[in-house]
């Protein structure tokens, strides 16, 4: 074996994919894993989301996207993009010219769904457009949701975005980010897996779609996630939760801690306790929390506590 080859076997996949940049957060690559969530205010308030920004980026995190449902929410949406402090990613369904507007109104990424943006021929508007801004386009495609144009092209087994990822490099596009949920666990374990062999190169978003309220989603969410960071899989990671968008940034950050991938702050350890527990333990470990100070990588963290 080659040089060159022992030192790409010995790297793990999420340290072999592209990287892309979403306004000035690197993405794959061997980046770190970028903790990601979504807001939840209605569209066209903009003072709600620029608060929930920064309550979210107090919690961590690095890249939030907003849902544009219509197109007479752009105006609002542009106006959040010139005032986060955080890059803003552009949800788009079933309107291809959202994605189009979005991407010249400021958007840091795009996010459509082969499923339902309307076929081919409304995407090559999409990528001319993104392609002209700069910005990186991630192909979501939820359990389900399969493009039709694209089931005619190929065999029906094809994963819908391993089709649309070839059609869009054909075009010229090679800023993707890819990402394939499902509701199920192991489902969407044996996907990414199998995404990461067919499009090595590909950055991918990696999370557990409709996962629940907080109790149920987060050990799905700790139960998939984890096994695929542990392989290296994921460039990008978001723990979708009924809840506050924040909740999503605290579990997404104990994960990573857990794996010993990144850390923001201590791990508090504490006893189960049992009938020699002389004090009010339960009520000490909830209160001891301690605010994070920086976000850091794990590499950054072991030579501070060295």
């Amino acid at each position: 074996m080659c040089k060159t080859d022992a030192t790409t076997n010995d790297k793990k996949p999420n340290q072999l994919t592209h990287r892309v940049m979403v306004g000035n957060v690197p993405l794959g690559g061997g980046a770190p894993v970028v903790v990601q969530s979504m807001l939840n205010a209605p569209a066209n308030d903009v003072d709600a989301n620029l608060a929930q920004i920064r309550e979210l980026a107090a919690a961590g995190c690095e890249v939030v996207r907003m849902a544009i449902p219509r197109r007479d929410c752009l105006d609002a949406f542009q106006s959040v993009c010139e005032q986060s402090p955080l890059p803003v990613v552009a949800d788009v369904h079933f309107d291809a010219q959202i994605a189009v507007e979005a991407a010249r109104r400021g958007a840091a990424k795009l996010r459509i769904n082969p499923g339902n943006i309307g076929g081919l021929a409304k995407t090559d508007a999409v990528l001319d457009a993104a392609g002209e801004a700069g910005v990186p386009i991630r192909i979501g495609v939820n359990a389900g949701s399969l493009d039709q144009d694209l089931a005619a092209r190929r065999d029906l087994t094809l994963p819908s975005a391993a089709g649309y990822v070839e059609y869009c490099e054909g075009r010229g596009f090679h800023d993707l980010v890819v990402s394939a949920k499902a509701h199920d666990v192991m489902t969407t374990v044996r996907t990414y897996r199998q995404l990461s062999r067919d499009l090595p190169h590909i950055p991918l978003h990696i999370g557990i779609t409709e996962a629940g309220t907080q109790f149920q989603g987060v050990i799905k969410s700790a139960s998939g996630l984890g096994i695929l960071l542990e392989e290296g899989i994921g460039d990008t990671m978001r723990i979708s939760l009924t809840d506050d968008p924040v909740v999503e940034m605290r579990a997404c950050w104990a994960l990573l801690s857990a794996l010993d991938l990144r850390r923001r702050g201590p791990e508090i350890i504490s006893c189960p306790t049992c009938g020699r527990c002389q004090v009010n333990l339960m009520l000490w470990a909830a209160s001891s929390t301690v605010p994070a100070r920086r976000v850091m990588p794990t590499s950054a963290w072991r030579a501070a506590r060295a």
